[in-house]
C-alpha cells in the first residue's frame, strides 16, 4: 500500500503544478478549445505508454457502461467547467474550492457506493479541509463567490463522481485503460463542443509564444496523461475515499508553485495550513493506522522472541 501512498503523493505534486500551468495556457486560448486539445494529446499519450505495457484491448460491451458515464465527468464536466471556472475566478479561490474534494469523495462514497470511512478517515478529512481553508485564507481568498467559484465546484464534484466509477469499473477493467478510453473520447467531445461554443477560436494557437507550446506539452504530458493513468490504477488499488484524502496536497503545491514562479509571499499561516494538510493525509488515508498496526505487529513479535529466549 505505501508503493500507492508514494504514487498519488506524486500525482498531487503534478495535479498542483497543473493549476498554474492551465492560468497561463488560458491567457491565449479560450477554454474549451483549448482543453479539447490539451486532453485528446493526452489521451494518444497514455495509449502510446500503455502500447508499451501490452495491456491494450478493445472494451466489452458491458465495459463501456463505465467508460461513456466516467468520459463525461471525469473528462467533459470536469474540464470544461474547470477551465471555464479559472477564467471567472482567482487561483487561491479555485484552490480552496478543489480542496473540498476529499470531503465530497467520503460524502458520496457513503451515500452512493456504501463505504463508509473510518473514525480517523473522518478526522482526516477535517483536518485537511481545515488545512486547506487556512492555507487559501492566508491569501484573501475567497472574497465573494462568483459564477467563475460555482462552475470550480462542479468541476471537482463531478470529477470525485466519476472515482467512484472508477473503482467500481475496475473489477473488470484495468484504471489505466479506462483512463486511456475516457482522455481520447472525452478530448473529441470537447472538441466537438468547442466548434459551437468558440467558433474560429483555432486559430488563436497561429499567434501563441513558443512556450505557450512548452507548458502545453508539459501539462498534457504530465498534468494530464501520466497524472491521471497513475491516479486512477490508484483509485481501483485503494478506493475513492483513501485515494481522494491525497488532494489536500493540490492546494500546498499550487500555492508553492506561485510562489516559486509567480513571486507570491509563503507566510507562518501557509506552514501551519501545511501541518494540517499532512496530518489530515496521514489519518485519511489509513496510513498512520498501517504505521500503528506495523508497530504493534513488530512489538508483538519481539515480545514473542523473547518469551521464546526464556
Amino acid at each position: 500500500m505505501w508503493k500507492i501512498y508514494v504514487m498519488l503523493t506524486l500525482v498531487m505534486f503534478m495535479w498542483g503544478l497543473n493549476l498554474p500551468m492551465l492560468k497561463y495556457l488560458l491567457e491565449f486560448v479560450g477554454p474549451v478549445t483549448m482543453t479539447s486539445l490539451r486532453i485528446t494529446t493526452a489521451g494518444v499519450a497514455v495509449f502510446i505508454i500503455l502500447s508499451a505495457m501490452k495491456i491494450i484491448r478493445l472494451p466489452r460491451r458491458s465495459e463501456w457502461i463505465y467508460i461513456i458515464p466516467g468520459m463525461l465527468l471525469n473528462v467533459v464536466a470536469h474540464h470544461y467547467f474547470l477551465n471555464a471556472g479559472l477564467t471567472m475566478t482567482s487561483g487561491t479561490n479555485a484552490a480552496l474550492i478543489l480542496g473540498t474534494g476529499p470531503f465530497l469523495t467520503a460524502v458520496f462514497s457513503s451515500l452512493l457506493i456504501r463505504v463508509f470511512p473510518s473514525k480517523l478517515q473522518w478526522l482526516g478529512v477535517l483536518l485537511g479541509l481545515i488545512g486547506v481553508s487556512s492555507v487559501v485564507l492566508a491569501g484573501g481568498g475567497m472574497s465573494g463567490i462568483s459564477q467563475g467559484d460555482v462552475f470550480i465546484f462542479l468541476s471537482i464534484a463531478t470529477q470525485v463522481l466519476s472515482f467512484l466509477i472508477v473503482s467500481k469499473a475496475a473489477a473488470t477493467l484495468d484504471p489505466r485503460l479506462l483512463t486511456a478510453y475516457m482522455l481520447l473520447i472525452g478530448g473529441s467531445t470537447l472538441f466537438v463542443i468547442s466548434l459551437f461554443t468558440e467558433p474560429g477560436e483555432l486559430a488563436a494557437f497561429g499567434q501563441v509564444p513558443p512556450t505557450f507550446w512548452l507548458i502545453f506539452g508539459l501539462s498534457a504530458l504530465f498534468g494530464t496523461a501520466i497524472s491521471h493513468l497513475l491516479y486512477n490504477y490508484s483509485v481501483g488499488q485503494a478506493g475513492p475515499t483513501k485515494a481522494a484524502i491525497f488532494m489536500n496536497l493540490n492546494t500546498l503545491v499550487a500555492l508553492l508553485g506561485s510562489a516559486l514562479f509567480l513571486g507570491e509571499v509563503i507566510t507562518i499561516r501557509h506552514f501551519l495550513g501545511l501541518i494540517l494538510i499532512v496530518t489530515g493525509v496521514l489519518f485519511g488515508s489509513g496510513a498512520a493506522e498501517d504505521l500503528w498496526k506495523m508497530r504493534r505487529t513488530r512489538k508483538g513479535a519481539g515480545e514473542r522472541n523473547v518469551d521464546g529466549v526464556v
